[in-house]
C-alpha cells in the first residue's frame, strides 16, 4: 500500500507545476534563446500528460489567437468572491510570515566551520594515552602527596559557592550565604523566608544574568518589494494580485513565490543595484521604454538585431563577467522603469507591452547562458509585469519553432502574444502612431521637438487611386507638417491655395516620386500670408493599398 500510495503521489506532482505567467516577464536580448527557455519548465510538466499534446491548439493558434487577453482589474472591489477570499487569505498569511521574519534570507551554511572539525580528532588523538602515564607512576608516596590536599582545601571554602545548589546547604547558610550570595542576594537578612526560598534555588553565578527583564521583542522588519510595504498600503493589493494570478489564485504557491522574490531582491542587492553605474549606456539601443499604449501602458522596446554589431555583442557577452554584468544592468533597466512608470494604486497601471524585433536576431552564441539566467530571474520574481506581447519582423525559423510549441503554452499566455503578418499596421492597433518610434513605422521622434505627441491621422490610400488631404488656414500663420506613406513607392506634391477667388495657386512641393530608400518621415513648413488651404496630393499608383500618416500645427508668423 505504501508504494502505492508513493507511486499515486509522483504521479499528481507534476501536475501542480503550473505557471500561466511563465513567458509575461521582460526577456533580456536575444529572443530565440528566451523563448526556448521559456518553454522548458512547461516541457517537464506537460511530458506527464501526453494526452494534452494531442489535444493542444493548431499550429495555427499562435500566429493568430482567437481570443485576446484582457487584463484584470486591480481593484479589490472588482475581484469575485473566491478571488477576494483568496486575497485575505494571502493577507493574514504574510502578516503571520513578517511576525515570524520569514522574508529574511536563510543564514549562509557553516562550510567552513565544519572542516577543522575533522582535525580535531586528530589532536585530541594523544588524550587517551594520558590516562596511560598515571598507572606508570606507583609510588605510593606521588599518590598520597597528590589528592590528600584538595579533601583539606575545598571543604571550607568551595563548598560556600559550589555546593549552594544543593538543598541542605540552604538550611545552615549562616555565614556563608554573607560571602557566598553577598553579590546576588544582598538584601536576604531583611527579606522574609518566603522570599528566601523562592530565591535560593536560582542562587548561583549565573542567575544573575537571567534576573533582568528580558528586552522587549523587536517589530517585525517592514518589506518592500518595488517600494511599496506588503501590508498596510492600499498598493500592496495590486503587488500581491500579481503573485495570485501568477499562481492561479492558489495561496500557499503565491506565499512561497513571494517568499522566495523577497529573499532573491535582498540577496541579489535590488536596492544597491538601482544607483549602481554599469557603464553600458550602449544598450540602451537594443532595450529601451518609449511611449505608451491606447490604454496608457509604457512600451518596453526589445532591438535584437543591434547585437550583430560586433563591439557590442562582445562587450554584452564576451566572457562570464560581462554576462554577467549584462544580467545586471537589466535587472536594473527593468527595476527603474517598474518604479518610474508603473502605479501600483488601485485602477493604475501597472503592467507593460512588450515589443519584440526579431529581425536579424543573432543565432547561437555566447549570450544562451545569460538569457537563461535572466529569464529564470525575470519569471520567477516579476509576475504579470506584461499586458501584452508584440513580435515584430518576425523571421520564418521563429514563427516554426512557434508553432511547434505552441501545445505547451498556456491559453493565457498564448492570448497574450500578437504574431503580425505587417509589423506597423499591427502596431497601431495597439500603440497610436504618435507613439511609435520612427524606426518602427511610426512618426515619434525625441530628437525633434516640433512635434512630440501630437495627434496623428491616419489615412488608407487604395490601390491604383489618387488622395488629397486639405490643411486650411484661416489667417496669417506659419504652418508646419509632416507626413510618411509605410514603403512610399508613391508620388507626392504641395500646393497652396488661397480663399479669394482672385488668388493665386502656390506649388509648395513639386510633384515627385518617393521610393523605399527616402527619408521616411516628410517634414514641410509653409508661411501663409492670407486665408486658404494647403492640399497634399498623394497618388499610389501600385496594386496595394497604403497607410498614410500626416499631422499639423501652426505656428506665429513672428
Amino acid at each position: 500500500m505504501a508504494e502505492e500510495a508513493q507511486s499515486k503521489t509522483t504521479e499528481v506532482a507534476p501536475m501542480k507545476v503550473e505557471e500561466p505567467a511563465v513567458t509575461e516577464a521582460l526577456p533580456p536580448a536575444p529572443a530565440p534563446e528566451a523563448a526556448e527557455e521559456e518553454e522548458e519548465p512547461k516541457k517537464t510538466a506537460e511530458e506527464t500528460k501526453p494526452e494534452a499534446k494531442e489535444a493542444g491548439p493548431p499550429a495555427e493558434a499562435i500566429v493568430a489567437p482567437s481570443v485576446s487577453f484582457k487584463e484584470e482589474s486591480n481593484v479589490v472591489a472588482d475581484l469575485v468572491d473566491p478571488e477576494k477570499k483568496a486575497l485575505d487569505e494571502l493577507k493574514q498569511l504574510v502578516q503571520a510570515a513578517l511576525a515570524n521574519n520569514e522574508f529574511a534570507p536563510p543564514p549562509p551554511p557553516p562550510v567552513k566551520e565544519e572542516e577543522p572539525k575533522p582535525e580535531e580528532p586528530a589532536a585530541a588523538a594523544p588524550a587517551p594515552e594520558e590516562p596511560k602515564t598515571e598507572p606508570e607512576e606507583p609510588p605510593k608516596p606521588a599518590d598520597t602527596d597528590s589528592p590528600a590536599p584538595p579533601p583539606e582545601v575545598e571543604p571550607p571554602k568551595p563548598t560556600a559557592e559550589k555546593e549552594e545548589p544543593l538543598p541542605a546547604a540552604a538550611e545552615d547558610d549562616g555565614a556563608k550565604t554573607g560571602e557566598a550570595v553577598e553579590e546576588t542576594v544582598a538584601p536576604i537578612a531583611t527579606v522574609p523566608a518566603a522570599a528566601t526560598e523562592e530565591v535560593t534555588p536560582a542562587a548561583g553565578e549565573e542567575p544573575p544574568a537571567e534576573t533582568p527583564a528580558p528586552p522587549p521583542a523587536e517589530p517585525p522588519e517592514e518589506v518592500l518589494i518595488w517600494g511599496v510595504p506588503l501590508l498596510g498600503d492600499e498598493r500592496c493589493d495590486t503587488i500581491l494580485l500579481k503573485f495570485l494570478r501568477a499562481r492561479d489564485f492558489k495561496v500557499k504557491d503565491a506565499l512561497s513565490m513571494l517568499k522566495n522574490a523577497v529573499i532573491w531582491r535582498k540577496q541579489f542587492g535590488i536596492e544597491a543595484l538601482l544607483l549602481e553605474d554599469l557603464g553600458l549606456p550602449e544598450l540602451e539601443k537594443a532595450v529601451f521604454m518609449h511611449g505608451v499604449d491606447r490604454e496608457g501602458h509604457p512600451v518596453c522596446y526589445n532591438v535584437y538585431g543591434e547585437f550583430q554589431n560586433k563591439e557590442l555583442y562582445e562587450k554584452a557577452f564576451g566572457d562570464e563577467e560581462k554576462r554577467q554584468r549584462f544580467l545586471k544592468w537589466r535587472i536594473q533597466y527593468l527595476e527603474k522603469g517598474i518604479r518610474e512608470l508603473l502605479d501600483f494604486t488601485p485602477g493604475g497601471v501597472s503592467s507593460m507591452v512588450q515589443v519584440t524585433d526579431l529581425k536579424n536576431t543573432p543565432r547561437l552564441g555566447k549570450h544562451r547562458q545569460a538569457t537563461r539566467q535572466a529569464v529564470t530571474l525575470l519569471q520567477d520574481n516579476y509576475p504579470e509585469f506584461i499586458a501584452k506581447k508584440v513580435f515584430i519582423n518576425v523571421p520564418w525559423w521563429y514563427l516554426a519553432f512557434s508553432r511547434m510549441m505552441s501545445p505547451f503554452f498556456t491559453q493565457r499566455t498564448k492570448s497574450k502574444f500578437v504574431w503580425p503578418s505587417k509589423s506597423a499596421e499591427t502596431l497601431f492597433k495597439y500603440i497610436a502612431p504618435e507613439q511609435v518610434p520612427v524606426a518602427f513605422g511610426g512618426l515619434s521622434n525625441e530628437s525633434d521637438p516640433e512635434f512630440t505627441t501630437d495627434a496623428i491621422t491616419e489615412v488608407t490610400i487604395k490601390a491604383s487611386s489618387k488622395q488629397s488631404i486639405e490643411i486650411p488656414a484661416t489667417e496669417a500663420t506659419l504652418l508646419v507638417w509632416e507626413l510618411r506613406v509605410s514603403g512610399w513607392e508613391v508620388s507626392y506634391g504641395a500646393e497652396f491655395m488661397p480663399s479669394a477667388e482672385d488668388g493665386y495657386t502656390v506649388i509648395v512641393q513639386k510633384t515627385r516620386k518617393l521610393v523605399a530608400t527616402d527619408e521616411p518621415v516628410i517634414k514641410t513648413s509653409f508661411k501663409i500670408g492670407e486665408p486658404g488651404k494647403v492640399v497634399l496630393n498623394i497618388e499610389n499608383p501600385t496594386s496595394k493599398k497604403k497607410k498614410l500618416l500626416y499631422r499639423s500645427k501652426a505656428k506665429s508668423s513672428a
